[in-house]
């Protein structure tokens, strides 16, 4: 099992530090979080990519439906030749709270579920190289000899994690074309509405079985939980990921989005990087 920091805030240059203490603190991943408006992502994991050698840089996670896949495809298959193949390209519908709507972005879910059916095709589809076209419900693009970009260099393709909510069919169906799933849960609030929130450990053992029986490939397949251990205690940080281990999960992700202000927990999360990863 293989454990990852997200870094929940902060600008490219501490982004960078923090990736460098992490890579010596001994944690496999370093995850970055993609806002509407705000400091940008990729611009971070190349300052970390720039001061580490062995770590992976990911975001957690990019909200497709409001993007340009082609650009997204840029950074991506970019940042992974600068930094040696070590990116992973995490995906998702969004959080709409994050600021969808004061700029004027697509908020509809369904709507946001086909864009980011189509982005992936397209993105997908620019790495592999030209010729590529699409015509699609959102996107058209047609096929372009203006400058084309070298693919990434990690082969067939930068891993890409989808969020998937167990026992939705069409969420599901497309997290599994890919190369791992945030595993999460759909509950009716008190209000009728719906509400996404990550798949718990006996979620994943009752699912698991049944995502893996329906994957087109037998190949490796990456099952990515996150949460928050205590570093200062870690027979109980290790407890936990066993238990995750047992239920299937392949990633754990360290999160500490209650230190999202970063300026006044710097501290904490840079002691917390310096306790180390878990115990597996």
């Amino acid at each position: 099992m293989k454990r990852g920091f997200v870094l929940p805030g902060g600008d490219a240059a501490l982004a960078a530090d923090l990736a460098r203490e992490a890579e010596l603190a001994g944690w496999d991943g370093f995850f970055v979080w993609e806002p509407v408006w705000g400091v940008d992502a990729w611009v971070c994991l190349t300052a970390a990519a720039m001061r580490t050698e062995r770590i992976r840089l990911g975001t957690m996670l990019s909200p497709l439906s409001r993007m340009r896949p082609w650009k997204l495809a840029s950074e991506s298959a970019t940042l992974d030749r600068l930094s040696g193949g070590r990116v992973i390209l995490s995906v998702g519908l969004g959080a709409i709270d994050s600021g969808f709507e004061a700029f004027g972005e697509v908020t509809d879910r369904r709507t946001r579920a086909e864009l980011l059916d189509e982005g992936l095709e397209i993105i997908n589809g620019l790495w592999r190289g030209q010729p590529f076209s699409w015509q699609g419900k959102h996107y058209q693009v047609r096929e372009t000899d203006f400058a084309p970009p070298p693919p990434p260099l990690q082969q067939p393709r930068i891993p890409i994690w989808v969020v998937g909510a167990l026992g939705s069919q069409r969420s599901m169906r497309r997290a599994l074309k890919y190369d791992g799933l945030l595993p999460q849960v759909i509950e009716r609030t008190a209000d009728g509405s719906r509400q996404a929130q990550q798949a718990s450990v006996a979620d994943l053992r009752e699912g698991l079985p049944r995502v893996r029986s329906q994957r087109p490939s037998a190949g490796a397949y990456d099952v990515i939980v996150e949460g928050e251990t205590p570093g200062a205690d870690p027979d109980v940080a290790s407890a936990t990921l066993a238990a995750w281990r047992a239920a299937g999960a392949t990633w754990w992700l360290e999160t500490m989005w209650r230190a999202a202000d970063n300026a006044a927990h710097e501290g904490a999360i840079r002691r917390r990087i310096r306790q180390g990863p878990p115990a597996v």
